[in-house]
């Protein structure tokens, strides 16, 4: 195996000005490897070089840009390399994004991006073109947050097209983005987003300080990141909120939080977020206020169901089937001296049958995923009942609260865990237990305040000028007249309501 080079050896190496030294230092660092290419050139009588990665540059555009121009360049006799370099710099405009790198880390970055590298023999330096040519996904509908009435653009896994969609939206001077490479060996490229006159100054340094402290080798998903936005892990929730809808990016970053886009990944970061942020969608500021707070209402309701229902049934059944009417107790009694195994029990397969059957369905091709609902839903289940393995109520509980988990996408993973503890807790001490269960959900949730300002907001410190988070949505002539941004709702106190 040979030897690779740790960044830290040539990130601060300094181009030489004899280009053999330097292309030959060059091809060292990058083991020579397949898709370097360095095209050798005679201009004017000095030797240059430009040096590019295949297929991350476009080979139409650098002909088109540096090829021509530079075989088409006649200098006078006696010209110096400076001269050349003196084009490249200040006499020619071959590209929108170009700069001037002193040592091989910039050089080896930008060659990475999709920039090409001219080298001029005799001068110690680089001059880099962004002529970046790799392929990517076309702008799509988003998949995770579907809408009626909001735009059909979502983001892609390329940053720089992401952040055109959001300045297309905000068309203002007072946003602001911020790149910075992170990532020993990715160098990815991660683009911090805000409203300079809407996000706190103290919340800006604070995401650019952590972001800094990241020292992983390599940035893949905006998973490599959260981890360092939150103070502790531990929490089941967190107060940083993903999308892939960059008009919903834009709404939060007008209430003045910070947005967090990464290359590689069509999902975009925002910091901080409340807990009923996850009950909110585009659609709200298309519908009426009034229709609003009835899908809000059923959103609450289904959080409800998705965690608790599965729980109380076992709990009530268990240990209070008093709270049963008589005939629906004597139906239950039926059901269950057909099963075989304790009602706690039965829940608990069934609820995680269910979660195989929902994960195997993501993990599938498209085109059979379907065929795993048939499966789990017309033939496990169906067998599971005719043969007394599983009670019929138990399945109409469990249906009714996975169709609920569908209505909450965001919180699928902690609903997914709290239902089990739930199922456990009423299965253990019956209602005791899921309200001492319940007491300590709402504890880690008030507990949550990883940017100095509540996850538990508006509710707990309550506040009335954002109780439109809550359940109602506030009209836009109000809205034009009263501004609500996050930092109103700080651990300081001083702007809450």
């Amino acid at each position: 195996m040979s030897a690779c080079p740790t960044y830290d050896n040539f990130e601060d190496t300094k181009i030489p000005s004899d280009i053999s030294t330097a292309l030959l230092y060059l091809r060292s660092i990058t083991g020579n490897t397949m898709d370097l290419n360095i095209m050798e050139v005679i201009v004017s009588g000095h030797r240059c070089a430009v040096v590019s990665i295949e297929n991350m540059t476009s080979t139409s555009s650098m002909a088109e840009l540096l090829f021509r121009p530079l075989c088409e360049l006649s200098l006078p006799k006696g010209s110096k390399p400076s001269d050349i370099f003196d084009y490249l710099t200040k006499e020619s405009l071959l590209s929108s994004e170009r700069a001037t790198v002193y040592n091989y880390g910039e050089a080896m970055v930008r060659l990475f991006s999709g920039f090409a590298l001219v080298l001029v023999d005799g001068i110690a330096s680089g001059q880099v073109y962004g002529i970046q040519g790799f392929d990517k996904r076309a702008v799509m509908e988003p998949t995770s947050e579907i809408n009626i009435l909001g735009g059909r653009d979502g983001f892609i896994e390329q940053v720089r097209t992401n952040i055109s969609l959001v300045r297309r939206r905000l068309k203002t001077p007072c946003l602001r983005f911020e790149l910075m490479q992170v990532g020993k060996k990715s160098n990815t490229d991660v683009c911090i987003a805000y409203m300079a006159d809407r996000a706190s100054s103290e919340l800006v340094d604070s995401v650019r300080r952590r972001l800094s402290s990241i020292k992983l080798d390599a940035i893949l998903t905006s998973g490599y990141v959260t981890p360092f936005l939150i103070k502790s892990e531990r929490s089941l929730f967190t107060d940083i909120q993903s999308t892939d809808r960059p008009d919903a990016f834009c709404r939060w970053l007008c209430e003045g939080k910070v947005g967090i886009i990464i290359d590689g990944t069509p999902f975009a970061l925002l910091v901080p977020s409340f807990f009923v942020d996850n009950f909110s969608t585009v659609d709200d500021y298309a519908n009426r206020p009034f229709y609003v707070f009835y899908i809000r209402a059923i959103k609450y309701l289904a959080f409800f169901l998705t965690v608790m229902l599965p729980g109380i049934y076992v709990a009530l059944a268990t240990f209070h089937s008093e709270t049963f009417t008589y005939k629906l107790l004597i139906s239950l009694v039926v059901s269950e001296q057909a099963t075989p195994y304790p009602l706690v029990f039965d829940v608990v397969i069934i609820t995680l049958m269910y979660e195989i059957l929902r994960e195997a369905g993501i993990r599938m091709p498209k085109n059979i995923g379907g065929a795993v609902s048939i499966v789990g839903g017309l033939i496990i289940g169906d067998a599971a009942v005719s043969s007394g393995l599983i009670s019929a109520p138990i399945l109409i509980i469990i249906g009714l609260t996975a169709t609920a988990s569908f209505v909450i996408p965001s919180l699928n993973q902690q609903t997914s865990v709290l239902r089990i503890i739930m199922i456990i807790a009423g299965g253990l001490s019956g209602l005791y237990g899921i309200s001492l269960v319940t007491t300590a959900v709402i504890a880690n949730i008030c507990a949550v305040s990883d940017m100095d300002i509540p996850y538990s907001a508006p509710i707990s410190p309550f506040s009335r000028k954002g109780i439109s988070r809550l359940v109602l949505r506030q009209g836009f002539k109000k809205q034009a007249s009263e501004e609500t941004l996050v930092s109103d709702f700080s651990d300081s106190g001083e702007k809450a309501g």
